[in-house]
């Protein structure tokens, strides 16, 4: 019995021993991953173990027809905005794909009726009535304006910076290459609906802007940049996401990246032929109400340190006609040298006669229905004591050419160019407010 005994002790010792010695071997196995490329089946127990042969190198796989290599900011620009991309690029394939080259006609049809109908006239108007807008200027101050690049740029073709600001969203830099398969066709045809009314009525319907731009599919600002910086012939040197802190002080950010009271931003460098002077972009994401500019002043101090401009304002939903946007016109009032706006920027009763000098061009039939109570009566009565310049492109929410407003204000004693053709001018109302 006492034999017995030592032999169960015995072997319950061997069993304990072997169980230890198997311990370290499971926690391994834990380690590896589900499904590894490489499955290793361990040795016998009692077999010593062969040396650890060297893992193999994993190579992580492309989807099917992807290549691996990111495209350049340009093919990115050119593939958007339905240009041919350059030899070699990892979106050449994806130019072959049915749903880019139907985005490709959709656009070279629409920028082509764009320019015959409406850039071309802008440029012959440009060219009699404002030359001076077509110098190279130091800056080109546009507010209210979301994406749209095309006009500013139109307007004023070699400013050497452009600031812009909304509140449509930045967005991240548009990777057209995790699209590809099913998914591009629906990407595109987002694209080409956001970008729709900007190109057929010359402004862009901002509850539309809102929905489209938060999709998951090519969302913000950047891919419009993007196309518009293509079909203006212009090619990419930098970009830059950018924040402003409450001083108007600049600093390289992430995309995306927020904090209270900066005000998030994308800052683009580009050129229009490789030996042409650097131009620049700011777009700020930014509220330019009065309690907007209070909780973040850094915006407006931004815009004040690049001193007097020429500015922009178009289908700016009559803001400044309500009150609580007092801080952004005072801005343009106090730096612009030349303000260029249809009937939806400042109040015509707002311009000080003792300071600013006004042109007027096309018609006004007053506000569409949705801002009728925006109707200014000053200006009915100026149309129609006056014979206003002609006007062979229409701007604005009355986008028909023929009842299109345009009213250049000019600051008195400014270097401005005089025109070739000059229409007659009036002074502002006499009851206008001083600013």
């Amino acid at each position: 019995m006492r034999v017995f005994s030592t032999q169960i002790v015995r072997l319950t010792l061997l069993v304990l021993c072997v169980s230890a010695g198997r311990a370290p071997a499971q926690e391994i196995r834990r380690a590896v991953p589900v499904n590894p490329p490489v499955a290793a089946t361990a040795p016998p127990v009692s077999t010593p173990a062969p040396a650890t042969p060297t893992p193999p190198r994993l190579v992580p796989i492309p989807p099917p027809n992807v290549p691996a290599v990111p495209a350049s900011v340009n093919d990115t620009a050119h593939f958007l905005a339905g240009l041919p991309v350059s030899e070699g690029s990892p979106l050449v394939a994806l130019t072959q794909d049915p749903a880019w080259q139907r985005h490709a006609a959709f656009f070279n049809q629409a920028w082509t009726r764009l320019d015959a109908g409406q850039l071309a006239g802008l440029r012959t108007w440009e060219a009699s009535f404002l030359p001076d807008a077509t110098q190279p200027l130091p800056v080109v101050f546009y507010m209210f304006s979301g994406p749209d690049l095309l006009y500013a740029e139109q307007f004023f073709p070699n400013a050497r910076t452009y600031v812009l600001a909304g509140t449509e969203p930045i967005g991240p830099l548009p990777d057209i290459l995790r699209y590809a398969g099913p998914s591009l066709g629906p990407a595109l045809q987002n694209l080409d609906k956001s970008l729709n009314s900007v190109l057929n009525f010359s402004f862009f319907i901002t509850k539309e802007m809102k929905t489209d731009l938060q999709r998951e599919d090519l969302k913000g600002t950047l891919p419009i940049f993007y196309v518009f910086l293509a079909r203006s012939g212009k090619s990419i040197t930098d970009i830059t996401f950018i924040t402003l802190d409450k001083s108007g002080q600049a600093h390289i950010s992430g995309p995306g990246e927020k904090a209270k009271g900066l005000t998030p931003g994308i800052r683009i460098t580009f050129r229009g032929a490789p030996d042409a002077a650097p131009q620049t972009l700011y777009y700020f994401t930014t509220d330019l109400s009065d309690d907007g500019i209070r909780s973040q002043p850094g915006f407006i101090k931004f815009c004040e340190g690049h001193g007097a401009g020429y500015s922009l304002l178009k289908s700016a939903s009559y803001l400044m006609f309500e009150g609580g946007f007092d801080a952004v016109q005072k801005f343009l009032l106090s730096h612009s040298k030349v303000i260029v706006q249809d009937d939806s920027g400042i109040p015509i009763t707002d311009f000080d006669a003792a300071k600013w000098q006004l042109r007027f061009f096309g018609a006004y039939a007053g506000p569409i229905d949705v801002f009728k109570q925006h109707f200014q009566p000053q200006l009915q009565a100026i149309y129609q004591r006056i014979h206003p310049g002609p006007l062979g492109f229409g701007i604005g929410y009355r986008w028909n050419s023929r009842q299109s407003t345009l009213i250049v204000a000019a600051r008195k004693g400014a270097a401005v160019s005089p025109p070739q053709a000059e229409p007659p001018s009036e002074s502002p109302p006499p009851d206008s407010t001083a600013q």
